[in-house]
């Protein structure tokens, strides 16, 4: 029995199986013999097309409502920030109430 080199089949292949299994009309043993993979791998390409179906329809209109992020506004906060904490930082040092060794 020789050792069958793995195979890598293309999009579009596993696209035609798994459309032609959910047509039913023919069975998954049939199926698998004409296109030559198992049967398991024909029912999760199926199952992979039946869950990523709606997102055909509904992805591009998720991405174009999507809020644009102001990079330049959020370092700038984030600079504030660091420097309201380095400011009352060394005033509660000043106060005692901060240990130096921090």
């Amino acid at each position: 029995m020789t050792k069958r080199t793995r195979r890598n089949h293309t999009p579009a292949f596993k696209a035609k199986v798994a459309l032609t299994a959910i047509k039913g009309e023919k069975t998954l043993a049939e199926l698998a013999q004409l296109f030559d993979v198992h049967p398991n791998q024909i029912t999760a390409w199926k199952a992979q097309l039946l869950d990523g179906a709606a997102g055909v329809f509904g992805s591009g209109v998720a991405s174009a409502e999507a809020p644009s992020v102001d990079l330049k506004a959020l370092h700038a906060k984030i600079g504030e920030l660091a420097l309201e904490n380095d400011f009352l930082e060394g005033a509660l040092i000043k106060a005692g109430m901060l240990s130096v060794k921090r």
